[in-house]
C-alpha cells in the first residue's frame, strides 16, 4: 500500500493583545460557534482540565460537515495540539496546532497549523482540503483578534445562559414542533416570515423575520443541525446589530421529573453598537440584560407554544379514537 502524502499549512497574524488571553479563547471550544464564522456546533464526548474530544460540526467550502476531534490543553506554553480521530472525507487525516508566541506584555503572534492527508492522495481532494483551510483559518484568526482588540474582559462580552421549561406532553412532540421552523410564521407570534431548506439529511438553512419584545424587527438567517428527538443546534450567520455571533441549542428529554425542553444560547456581544443600538450612555452590563431578556422571551414562547401544538395533537388523536 502506497503512504499517504502529508500536507503542511501554517497560518498567522499578529495583534496587539496579551497572549494569555488570546489562548483562553482558543482553547474553550464552547465559545466557537458564536465567534467562528465556520463553526457551527461543538458537541463533547470527553472534557477534562488539560485534554479534551467533541465533534464538531463546521462550514468546510461552503457545506455543513463534522469531524471528532481531540485536543491537549497547554496554558503553561500557551498551546493547544489537535488531531482529528474521524475525519470526513476527502480528509483521510488532519492534526495541528494553535501557538501564541508572546512579542511583547501586549502583543503576540498566533500560528495555526495544520498536516493532513486526502483519500486517495488525489491532487483534487488536496486542493479542495487547502481550500478550505485557506478560507476558515485567517477568518478564525481575526475572530481572535476583533474580539480581544475590544480591550474588553471576554467575559462582558461573550456569555451563555439557559432556559429550561416542564412540558405537559411528550418532549418528542415538542422537538417536531421546533424542527419544522417552515410552520412557525403560523404558530409564533414573533415570526413573520420563514424559510426552511434542507441541504442535506440533518442540516437546515433557516431565514425568518421575527420581532423582539421592544418591537424591533430583525431578518435573521441560520444553520441548524439536527439530532433526530434529542437536540437542534443552531449558529446565526446573519444577526441583529447588537451581535458579533450567537448560537444556541435546544435539548429535548423525558426525565424522571416528565418531560423538558431546554433552550441555551451562547452570544458575543458587539460594543460598538451598544450606544447606537441601547443609547449613549447604555453599558455592557445592560446591553447583556437586553440581550439575555430579548433571546431569553423568544425561546420561552417557542417551548410554551411548542406545548400547546403538543396539547392540541394529543386532544385530536384523542378524538379520533373516542
Amino acid at each position: 500500500m502506497t503512504e499517504q502524502r502529508l500536507h503542511h499549512t501554517e497560518h498567522t497574524l499578529t495583534v496587539d493583545a496579551p497572549a494569555a488571553e488570546l489562548y483562553g479563547l482558543a482553547a474553550d471550544v464552547t465559545r466557537w460557534p458564536a465567534l467562528f464564522g465556520p463553526s457551527v456546533h461543538v458537541q463533547h464526548q470527553l472534557r477534562e482540565e488539560r485534554a479534551e474530544r467533541f465533534e464538531l460540526w463546521a462550514v468546510v467550502n461552503g457545506e455543513v460537515g463534522s469531524w471528532v476531534s481531540q485536543r491537549t490543553l497547554d496554558p503553561d506554553r500557551l498551546r493547544v495540539t489537535f488531531a482529528q480521530v474521524r475525519s470526513r472525507a476527502p480528509i483521510a487525516s488532519m492534526r495541528g496546532e494553535w501557538l501564541f508566541r508572546t512579542l511583547s506584555p501586549t502583543r503576540t503572534e498566533i500560528v495555526l497549523r495544520h498536516t493532513f492527508s486526502a483519500v486517495d492522495d488525489d491532487p483534487q481532494s488536496v486542493a479542495w482540503i487547502l481550500q478550505g483551510l485557506d478560507r476558515n483559518s485567517p477568518e478564525e484568526l481575526a475572530a481572535l483578534a476583533r474580539l480581544a482588540l475590544y480591550g474588553h474582559p471576554v467575559d462582558d462580552l461573550v456569555f451563555s445562559f439557559t432556559d429550561t421549561v416542564r412540558l405537559t406532553g411528550p418532549a418528542a412532540d415538542a422537538y417536531t414542533f421546533v424542527h419544522r421552523a417552515d410552520r412557525w410564521a403560523r404558530l409564533l407570534p414573533h415570526v413573520g416570515r420563514v424559510r426552511l431548506a434542507e441541504p442535506s439529511p440533518g442540516v437546515q438553512e433557516l431565514e425568518m423575520d421575527t420581532v423582539t419584545s421592544d418591537g424591533s424587527a430583525h431578518t435573521t438567517r441560520s444553520l441548524r443541525v439536527c439530532r433526530t428527538g434529542e437536540w437542534i443546534a443552531y449558529k446565526q450567520l446573519v444577526t441583529p446589530r447588537l451581535l458579533l455571533g450567537h448560537s444556541g441549542l435546544w435539548t429535548f428529554a423525558d426525565g424522571p421529573g416528565g418531560p423538558v425542553v431546554t433552550a441555551r444560547h451562547t452570544v458575543a456581544l458587539d460594543p460598538e453598537a451598544v450606544p447606537e443600538v441601547l443609547g449613549e450612555h447604555a453599558t455592557l452590563a445592560e446591553a447583556r440584560e437586553y440581550l439575555r431578556d430579548a433571546l431569553g422571551r423568544n425561546s420561552r414562547t417557542t417551548i410554551e407554544h411548542a406545548d400547546a401544538f403538543a396539547a392540541g395533537r394529543r386532544k385530536r388523536a384523542v378524538a379520533r379514537t373516542a
